[in-house]
């Protein structure tokens, strides 16, 4: 493996862990665990990042985990990327402020990409993580949903990822959202396709990841890390032991 970073994974919706199917908000898996006890575990297991996501935010705008991000962040050495509604310049500096380390920026990536690309520029590109969620129509083209995965953008992948690329992009996470929550295995020949358009940019493989194998395939095909949800918390398999296949290979 090429010493790929893991991501254990954090929604948050209504203050709870959640997971939600394939995106969709109405097929939401609820988890006893609070976010600040759940992400203590993960630093406990040695994890060195992890990706905190504001599910109400994502839809509705305005992030609201800025105290569980600076809990996370004084109480562990994990870094964080995290985000969700992400909305303007002030957004970015405020989640910064409150310790992240990069910020996620999803939907606004789409709608918006002028101003995204300026904050590549004024916090530079190792501050922003672009999260491109994507889906496969029937005519085999990857589109764009935004707004928490709710509404199509009419935007398409590869002209988009393209810019992005050529404005200096450094860290990408990608989801197919058909496979998000699902444990079907993540979709790898999209991963080849992303790195075909964009082979200098840090790609995450996010969504079905469901074992240990899966991260090693992801790594196989040139990702630089993968984003661990369902699968992870559900126990279909340990973070210390994934983190110690990532050290050996």
């Amino acid at each position: 493996m090429g010493n790929s970073t893991l991501y254990p994974a954090i929604d948050v919706r209504d203050g709870r862990v959640v997971r939600l199917h394939q995106g969709d908000y109405a097929q939401e898996t609820r988890y006893e665990t609070e976010p600040l006890a759940l992400a203590t575990r993960y630093a406990e297991a040695g994890a060195k990042w992890l990706h905190l996501i504001d599910l109400d935010a994502a839809r509705y705008g305005g992030y609201t985990l800025a105290p569980l991000l600076r809990a996370i962040t004084t109480s562990s050495w994990m870094r964080v990327q995290t985000g969700g509604g992400v909305r303007s310049e002030a957004d970015v500096e405020a989640i910064l402020d409150a310790g992240a380390d990069r910020v996620v920026v999803g939907s606004l990536a789409v709608k918006d990409p002028d101003l995204v690309i300026a904050w590549l520029k004024r916090f530079g590109a190792e501050r922003i993580t672009i999260a491109l969620d994507v889906r496969q129509n029937e005519r085999g083209e990857w589109e764009l949903p935004v707004a928490g995965w709710t509404q199509d953008s009419g935007v398409r992948l590869e002209p988009l990822l393209e810019r992005y690329a050529a404005a200096g992009l450094r860290h990408l996470l990608c989801t197919d959202v058909s496979r998000d929550g699902t444990m079907a295995g993540p979709n790898l020949d999209l991963y080849k396709h992303i790195r075909e358009i964009a082979p200098d940019v840090q790609l995450q493989a996010s969504g079905g990841i469901r074992d240990i194998a899966d991260i090693v395939a992801a790594d196989s095909i040139g990702c630089s890390g993968a984003v661990l949800g369902k699968a992870l918390i559900e126990g279909r398999f340990q973070l210390t032991d994934a983190l110690k296949q990532v050290r050996r290979c």
